[in-house]
């Protein structure tokens, strides 16, 4: 059993990955924004509400954890990249080694050109890429970091029926992988509680 605070925890793969933890017989402390989102009852459940990017928020919600897992979204806004400086600082200070953050498939390698991230190559259809520049600054912190961290990059996420049948792969998207759910990312994110498989990578994960 841990204790792990789960941040973004009502988002489409946040609160997938509560459940799953809850489950899992776990302590859960969820970080959200609004209380009233939560939508969830479980004797195991601290619902903590409060702002990233507050320090004294995010100190006190961590204080006593086990594990964090991160679930942010880009949201059209910098609170991704402009959070993690604060959640490695509170997570050395309280010694909490295991972090787990939900990426994206376009900060994964590209098979064709590996100089390259996904994104940055001609594989990307997107006419903006500001979200991936913001999973990337992650990426960048974390690789100077002292914690075990994974990043889970999904590719297209998709509102399906948890399968249990997808496919991972380290550093890179699995070959012709076109979707996942946000329950099977949620899955895939909880096991890395527990597994030290993909500690330090990057992991796509695809049907």
């Amino acid at each position: 059993m841990n204790k792990i605070l789960v941040l973004g925890a009502t988002g489409r793969v946040g609160i997938h990955i509560v459940m799953k933890a809850l489950e899992g017989g776990n302590i859960v402390r969820a970080f959200v924004r609004d209380s009233k989102k939560i939508g969830i009852q479980h004797y195991n459940l601290l619902v903590y509400e409060g702002n990233v990017l507050n320090e004294s928020n995010l100190k006190e919600a961590m204080e006593g954890m086990d594990v964090v897992i991160s679930s942010l979204s880009t949201d059209g806004s910098n609170t991704l990249s402009e959070s993690i400086p604060l959640i490695t600082k509170y997570m050395d200070y309280f010694n909490i080694k295991r972090f787990i953050t939900i990426g994206t498939a376009g900060i994964l390698q590209e098979n064709s050109q590996s100089q390259k991230l996904r994104y940055q190559s001609h594989r990307t259809i997107r006419k903006s890429t500001r979200a991936a520049e913001e999973h990337h600054k992650v990426y960048s912190y974390l690789k100077l970091s002292n914690l075990d961290w994974t990043i889970v990059c999904p590719t297209k996420l998709v509102n399906e029926a948890e399968s249990l049948e997808y496919r991972v792969e380290q550093n890179f998207l699995p070959v012709n992988g076109t979707c996942i759910s946000f329950m099977d990312t949620a899955d895939f994110a909880y096991k890395q509680t527990i597994s030290k498989t993909f500690i330090n990578t990057c992991v796509g994960i695809a049907y």
